[in-house]
Formats: structure tokens, C-alpha cells, sequence
């Protein structure tokens, strides 16, 4: 009897909503760069469909890497940040040059796999403790009872023993005056009139790793596997600690959840959800790209782009969860490419990155939306920090056209950082009263508006000077 296989559960690794709708989710966080969002959104629905074709063609079918070039602080982070928050896939963010080539000190590429298999993993052990939940609250109750109305210990009769008489004794009975039965205390954990007791509970001591040294090369996985198996054979030890009843709810509720858990279960679902749906955003490609001749450290960043090129273009990388392929994971790379160029990466890997977007500089009206529009826009956190003091900041319109102008102006005559140079101009700007607003507020001030000439008097000689603006913007 062929045994069923086990599918991805739908609600993961699956995002069901339409390029459009993934857009506006992103235009709520990021402004501008429209084609890189449009790539983006693309690919996304494409796994979609891919789950929706049949099974001898799904296999055929593998995503469209995609290659962002542009400077930094243009938004190429943010859309990959975002993107991890909106899909429901294992999702991780790495920086090329973190790697090396194998035989090199440093970590090598195939722990971007393992650490992927370990965040799908951690996504469906959530969602597992989520479906066991309720059972494993119940669970929790009633060893918290034990513990807030333990059973009387039964006295022996000693000389039952030598005669062969074991059973014990009755115990007295329970003075309900003295000692509320196991229902009352029920109710009243139910009813949260216990949650500040504090009680004595035994837990599991979860001790640092025992093999933390192993962080180079190949010998990661190996680590991890050393300590696993450690771990395993070492019994748990147990140890005493003093918590309030909500404190040792949650513990109790924890380890209860593991126990409800099968791990192995967990660990086949989320090796299958990885291949089918991982996301991996490979940032800073551009530093291990090599221009011309390569000599010396470029021979190792040639190294790390051969290393990348079998993972990218689909391979199997052995984890401590099992094998993962790589066939159908969507890689996203991205690089300022300032002083290299796309065509400098090896040709086989550029041949893996079939889909390029370009993201444009910011200019003026691009910094003044990313001041104002976006829901965690800067205007607004700073906002929300003074009022904390209970100071009100308002900005008038002509304060904010004049910071995002000194933004574009500032990149244009220095270097080019994007929209990391409005959190350098507000901090310069704002410096002097986020350090007197406790003062101002207790001598009666709470109110203070920014306009375009209180920003010229704080930022204007600066962005002028252009030595001066190179050390401090």
C-alpha cells in the first residue's frame, strides 16, 4: 500500500495575494522604485501558480532569480525586509561577503541553507504549538495543581513491610479549612486571582551549547550535528527556580507544546517547505565581484561566486533536519555596483539571474514622501519619541521641502547614501531639542513647530561648507 506523501500546509509557504495587492502592501513601507516592487510582486504570485500546476510540471518549473542593482539607502534592504514580513515562507537576509571560498577561514556558503532550513522549521513548530495550544494550556493547569495542591504523602506501616502487608495506610482526611481542594484552586487560577503567588517550580536547565566553537567553513554542520547528539545522550538536568503562578504558566505551557510536538513531523514538513517556497536576498553581491584580472583577496571573492553558482543554479546541501534541495528556493540578489559592474560576475552565476531591475537615486519629491507618506515614516518616529517627553513636534510643509532639497543636494556633492541621509540631516537638526525637551516641557513648553528658516539656521553653513558636510553629514 503506497504510503501518502505529506504536503506543505496551505497556510504556509503559499501567498495568495495578487501582484497588485503585494505592491500596495509594499508602497504602505517604501517609496518609489516601482519596477523593483512590480519583480518582486511577479515572482511571488509565480509560486503560487507553480503550486497550482500538476506535479510532473511543477518539478520543470523553477523561479526567475532576480538581480537589484543600485545605490545604497535607495531601497533595495527595505523591499527585501518588507517582503520577509509579508510572505509566509522561510525567508533569510545575507551579505555575500560574509562567506569565503572553502579552504578559507570565514563561513561557507552552504550554512545560507542550513540557516534557511532552521528558520522553516521554526515556522512550523510556531504553527504546530499554535494547533496543540489549547491542550497544552489544559496540560498546564493541571500540573500547576499539582504543584499549588500536591497529593498527601500516604504513610507506610513499617511493620506491614515485615510482615508482607504493603498497602498503606488512609490518609486523614483533608481539613477544607485548612487546605482548598483541587476545584477551588482551579477556579480560582481560571478566574486570574493566583497569577502574583509565587511557587517552586522544576525546570529543564537549558545550559549554553556545548559545542559553540565550531563556526568556520564545513565544520558548522558538523557542530550542530555534534551537538544534537550530545545533547541526546546527556540527560536533561533539572533545576529548582521561584516564579509567580503567570510566569510558570507559560513555562509549563511551553513544555507542554513539546510534548505534543513530533518533531520529526516538524522537521519533514519544513525541509519540504524550504525547497518549495524559501526566499533567499543576497545582499552586497557586488563586493565579490572581480574586475579584470583577479589576484590576491580577488581570488577568494572569485572563489565565493563559485561556491554561490551549485547552490543558485540547484543542488542538494545536507542539514541536521536532512537533505534540502535547492532547485526551487528564489534567490534576490543585490549590489550598489559602483565600482564593478554585472557583466564582472562570473558569467555561469549571471546567467542565474535571468530578471535585472534597476532602482533609481532618490531626488527631491522622493525624500519629501519618505518623510511623510510611509507608516513608519522618520517625521513620525520622531514625533512619537518627543511627545514621550510630552513635547508636540509639528513640521510646517516649507521645513520639509526644505530638508528633502538639502538631502538632494548633499548626495549630489558628496556621496550618495539615498535615504540614510535624512536620518543624518534630522538628527543634526533636531539635536538640540531633543536634548533640552525634559527642560522645556517643565518650564511650560510643550509645543514647537519647525520651519523652513529654523532648519537653514541649524543645517544650512554645513550642507554649504562641502569639507564640512563630508565629516558630519
Amino acid at each position: 500500500m503506497a504510503t501518502k506523501k505529506k504536503t506543505v500546509p496551505q497556510e504556509l509557504g503559499i501567498n495568495d495575494q495578487t501582484p497588485r495587492e503585494i505592491v500596495e502592501e509594499l508602497d504602505k513601507f517604501i517609496v518609489g522604485q516601482d519596477e523593483a516592487k512590480k519583480s518582486v510582486a511577479i515572482a511571488l504570485r509565480n509560486r503560487w501558480r507553480s503550486h497550482k500546476l500538476p506535479d510532473d510540471m511543477r518539478d520543470d518549473v523553477i523561479p526567475k532569480n532576480i538581480l537589484m542593482i543600485g545605490s545604497t539607502g535607495v531601497g533595495k534592504t527595505e523591499i527585501a525586509r518588507r517582503l520577509a514580513k509579508l510572505v509566509k515562507a522561510p525567508f533569510i537576509k545575507v551579505e555575500a561577503t560574509k562567506f569565503t571560498e572553502v579552504g578559507y577561514v570565514g563561513r561557507d556558503v552552504e550554512s545560507i541553507i542550513r540557516d534557511l532550513a532552521q528558520t522553516a522549521v521554526r515556522m512550523v513548530r510556531k504553527q504546530r504549538t499554535e494547533e496543540v495550544k489549547e491542550k497544552a494550556a489544559a496540560n498546564a493547569i493541571e500540573r500547576l495543581l499539582d504543584v499549588l495542591v500536591p497529593e498527601p504523602k500516604r504513610s507506610q506501616n513499617p511493620l506491614g513491610k515485615l510482615f508482607g502487608n504493603a498497602e498503606p495506610e488512609t490518609p486523614p482526611e483533608e481539613d477544607d479549612t485548612k487546605k482548598p481542594g483541587r476545584e477551588f484552586v482551579r477556579k480560582r487560577l481560571k478566574a486570574g486571582k493566583l497569577e502574583d503567588q509565587i511557587i517552586e517550580l522544576e525546570v529543564a536547565d537549558r545550559g549554553k551549547p556545548m559545542v559553540g566553537m565550531f563556526s568556520g567553513s564545513s565544520l558548522e554542520g558538523m557542530g550542530d550535528n555534534l551537538q544534537d547528539m550530545v545533547s541526546s545522550l546527556i540527560p536533561k538536568r533539572m533545576r529548582k527556580r521561584k516564579v509567580t503562578v503567570a510566569n510558570a504558566r507559560k513555562i509549563l505551557e511551553q513544555e507542554e507544546a513539546e510534548k505534543l510536538i513530533d518533531m520529526e513531523e516538524v522537521s519533514e514538513t519544513a525541509v519540504e517547505l524550504a525547497e518549495r517556497s524559501g526566499i533567499v536576498f543576497l545582499d552586497e553581491i557586488d563586493k565579490v565581484a572581480v574586475k579584470g584580472s583577479s589576484s590576491g583577496p580577488d581570488v577568494s571573492r572569485e572563489g565565493v561566486q563559485r561556491d554561490i553558482l551549485p547552490i543558485v543554479e540547484g543542488s542538494t546541501v545536507m542539514t541536521k533536519y536532512g537533505p534540502v534541495k535547492t532547485d526551487h528556493i528564489l534567490f534576490i540578489a543585490a549590489g550598489a555596483f559602483h565600482t564593478a559592474k554585472p557583466s564582472d560576475l562570473i558569467p555561469e552565476l549571471q546567467g542565474r539571474f535571468p530578471i535585472r531591475v534597476e532602482l533609481k537615486s532618490l531626488l527631491k519629491a522622493d525624500f519629501e514622501k519618505i518623510l511623510t507618506e510611509p507608516q513608519n515614516a522618520l517625521l513620525k518616529q520622531y514625533k512619537a519619541l518627543l511627545q514621550t517627553e510630552g513635547l508636540a513636534l509639528e513640521f510646517e510643509a516649507s521645513a520639509i521641502e526644505r530638508i528633502a532639497d538639502l538631502a538632494e543636494h548633499v548626495n549630489e556633492q558628496s556621496e550618495d547614501i539615498g535615504a540614510r541621509r535624512l536620518h543624518t540631516l534630522l538628527e543634526k537638526l533636531l539635536e538640540q531639542i531633543s536634548f533640552e525637551a525634559p527642560d522645556m516641557v517643565k518650564d511650560g513648553k510643550t509645543e514647537i513647530t519647525i520651519d523652513a528658516a529654523y532648519v537653514d539656521e541649524r543645517l544650512k553653513d554645513i550642507a554649504k561648507n562641502r569639507d564640512l558636510s563630508q565629516f558630519i553629514l
